[in-house]
């Protein structure tokens, strides 16, 4: 397509879940639902469009051993751009990604800096290790990096226990929180384990990873306090083999985390009957694969999300959350054409027809 080419996108366009129009036209890389005067070259796509999908919980920049080579960042990002995946949530990358941005053929990235953890507890070479009394400071400059977030590893193994445990004292994580919060950042934290949850939420987190450890006495505290979670279902199925792994050396936290999986789906299905938001998150980078949106989607429905409100976690709800527009008069012409209704089958998300990003046909 010409940079003066128009887009015609027919069929049916899901602005909203039950805001569905026939067509939708693409001119200036800008969605309006107006025809044209006097289009000339025009291409036309016909099917069932969505707003770019959403992966909240995704790390491009990020390898199994710690930061990747640029060449091997573009290959993550097009894996999720074929995806349907057309904005992230970078939830903590050890890698400068800015140069995405200048890039209209890749994903939008969101930021939230790199993840910052207690010492000798996280993935080697994935975060900022530091102490308690250096976490405010690191939270401000994570928060001036960043796009608006801020990451925080909440748990992780202690190898004195042999389980998981909290990284901060409370003092610790509210004085680092209401700073986030004076610099205009929210701020997210990995949690496995129960034992973190109450001290975050009460310190005014905005947002949960993996929530595993959610349980009934602590849903009506998330609920209240409008705390959102990103489940990541996709790498919560790796308990079971992370569990073998360390069966030997740390009995007590194999255990632990082979009972988060099983409750895995009770946990998140719990959350959203009581109003917690929810979210699509793959967890991408590391040792996980990218491009696993549609299969977070898939596992949300067999929770027991309702199909639309699974879509909602990964399109218009997902993109609201993080204050960017879906397929609104004006906005980035950033939509995903499916063959058939994604709201009868989210399988369908898994076979994308066509992906325009900014406007632009890529896949």
């Amino acid at each position: 397509m010409s940079d003066d080419a128009v887009l015609h996108v027919k069929g049916r366009v899901l602005a909203g879940p039950e805001d569905v129009r026939d067509e939708l036209w693409v001119v200036g890389g800008r969605i309006s639902y107006d025809r044209p005067a006097g289009a000339g070259d025009v291409t036309t796509v016909e099917g069932w469009a969505l707003p770019g999908l959403v992966d909240a919980h995704c790390h491009v920049g990020l390898g199994a051993e710690g930061p990747v080579d640029a060449a091997t960042a573009e290959k993550q990002a097009l894996t999720d751009r074929e995806a349907g995946t057309l904005l992230i949530r970078d939830a903590g990358s050890p890698s400068d990604t800015r140069w995405v941005d200048d890039r209209d053929d890749l994903p939008k990235i969101i930021r939230a800096g790199r993840h910052i953890a207690r010492t000798r507890r996280y993935i080697r070479n994935f975060a900022h290790e530091i102490e308690p009394d250096d976490l405010v400071a690191y939270v401000a400059r994570e928060a001036r990096r960043g796009d608006g977030w801020v990451k925080l590893v909440g748990d992780w193994i202690d190898r004195d226990l042999g389980d998981l445990a909290a990284c901060w004292p409370r003092g610790a994580v509210e004085a680092a929180i209401a700073e986030a919060h004076r610099l205009g950042a929210r701020v997210t934290a990995h949690c496995f384990a129960e034992s973190s949850l109450r001290d975050l939420v009460e310190a005014g987190i905005d947002c949960v990873e993996h929530a595993t450890g959610l349980t009934d006495d602590l849903i009506p505290l998330f609920a209240e306090r409008g705390v959102a979670i990103v489940p990541t279902l996709v790498n919560i199925a790796t308990f079971p083999r992370l569990a073998a792994g360390g069966e030997r050396r740390y009995p007590r936290w194999s255990a632990h985390m082979r009972r988060l999986h099983e409750r895995r789906y009770d946990t998140v299905r719990g959350a959203y009957d009581a109003g917690i938001p929810v979210y699509v998150g793959t967890d991408a980078g590391g040792s996980l694969a990218h491009g696993l949106v549609a299969a977070e989607v898939a596992e949300l429905v067999t929770a027991g999300i309702p199909p639309v409100e699974a879509l909602s976690a990964t399109a218009w709800g997902a993109r609201a959350w993080l204050g960017r527009p879906g397929l609104e008069e004006g906005a980035p012409a950033d939509l995903v054409v499916y063959a058939s209704d994604p709201r009868a089958d989210v399988r369908t998300l898994a076979a994308p027809r066509r992906v325009v990003l900014n406007g632009r046909i890529v896949e």
